[in-house]
């Protein structure tokens, strides 16, 4: 389409500028929409998210997201160094995820619709939608491509951010062990698992790559980490700018179950069908045999967990301040729960306020718990 006699570059652009839609400015000018978007280019002109037939976008995002360091960017990296796709024909990203909670902080941290792609015959993964020319450049400018999987190379990611880099990278492609002894993280690249290695070492963590043939005949690296005190260590590291969401929680009781400060995913309650979790830790003490039982069975008929039921009786001790020692019994045995950090530091205070050992506390509610049932 030719352009209008007299029509100047600085007239269209003050017609964009206006906030004319691409249809109005092409009936105006005798331009076509790629015409009119050359043009504002060639000046530099900051384009809005529309597209070119002056149609708004269809799916929002924060398209600096990739621009800003953030420790949640850098775990939504790590994720997407390991589980993500670079569409090679259109500017669209995609992330894979069995968990469906991982791809909503995700898209909440990117301020993005969630969109997931539709299942298909070969595929039953959710998969989370990014569309943006902007972002897929951004992607690319750090050696992130379409082809990424045999070429990848270690991004250049700023100290601060490290750990939450490398924390993303363990939920995308990483392996605990669920018994906490073992992990390994696997790259099809070289690059990457050699510079992943590099990190692990300069963190002081015993560390080393396990080549592999993979059923396809790729060679893949294995990067390792054994031994639960290693683990701890990782875990300490890569959790500490974590906040209650952004990562696998799976992954994090696993690393943590032998440290003094295990994390504990509490999934029994729900909230709009969601999992709460907060951090948890475990309590060891001696019960009598026979009360213990006792509790046990009202535990499997009301279908809860021990915990659950004896807290609220041991939240009356402590508000009530009054404890009984009790007499020591020859038949207690071992029992194990747990509850939220705060709520044992109290029992712990009030045990030392009164002389008395954990032991009593968590036996006196289990005694109330049995009476009061007992008498309802």
């Amino acid at each position: 389409m030719p352009r209008k006699k007299g029509i100047t570059d600085e007239f269209i652009i003050q017609l964009y500028n206006s906030g004319k839609p691409y249809k109005e400015i092409m009936v105006l000018t005798g331009l076509s929409d790629r015409a009119i978007y050359n043009v504002l280019k060639k000046n530099h002109v900051t384009l809005k998210h529309k597209q070119y037939g002056g149609q708004p976008r269809k799916h929002k995002v924060n398209e600096n997201f990739f621009k800003v360091w953030s420790h949640e960017m850098a775990w939504v990296l790590g994720l997407f160094v390991t589980d993500g796709t670079v569409n090679r024909s259109h500017h669209t990203i995609y992330f894979a995820q069995k968990d469906e909670r991982i791809l909503r902080v995700i898209a909440r941290y990117m301020e993005a619709d969630f969109v997931l792609a539709p299942f298909g015959k070969t595929r039953n993964v959710p998969l989370l939608v990014i569309n943006s020319k902007e972002i897929k450049q951004d992607l690319t400018f750090m050696g992130i491509t379409s082809n990424k999987s045999l070429t990848l190379p270690f991004p250049k990611i700023p100290e601060e951010y490290l750990p939450s880099f490398i924390r993303g990278v363990l939920d995308g492609d990483g392996y605990v062990d669920p018994k906490g002894y073992m992990m390994n993280i696997t790259s099809a690249s070289k690059k990457f698992a050699s510079a992943l290695l590099m990190i692990f070492q300069s963190w002081g963590l015993k560390s080393y790559i396990k080549e592999q043939v993979s059923k396809n005949g790729n060679v893949i690296f294995r990067v390792c980490i054994n031994g639960k005190n290693d683990l701890i260590k990782l875990s300490k590291i890569i959790y500490q700018n974590a906040n209650d969401e952004d990562f696998h929680i799976y992954k994090r009781v696993y690393l943590t179950q032998h440290s003094n400060e295990p994390y504990i995913a509490d999934v029994t309650r729900m909230f709009n069908g969601k999992f709460i979790h907060k951090a948890k830790q475990e309590i060891k003490c001696r019960i009598n045999k026979g009360i213990l039982m006792e509790v046990k069975n009202l535990a499997k008929e009301n279908q809860q967990y021990i915990n659950h039921l004896i807290q609220p009786e041991i939240q009356k001790i402590l508000e009530s301040d009054q404890i009984v020692k009790l007499k020591k019994s020859k038949h207690r045995i071992e029992f194990r729960t747990t509850f939220e950090g705060e709520f044992i530091e109290e029992m712990k205070r009030i045990a030392r306020k009164h002389k008395v050992s954990m032991n009593d506390i968590m036996e006196m509610s289990m005694v109330n718990l049995i009476q009061r049932r007992g008498s309802g």
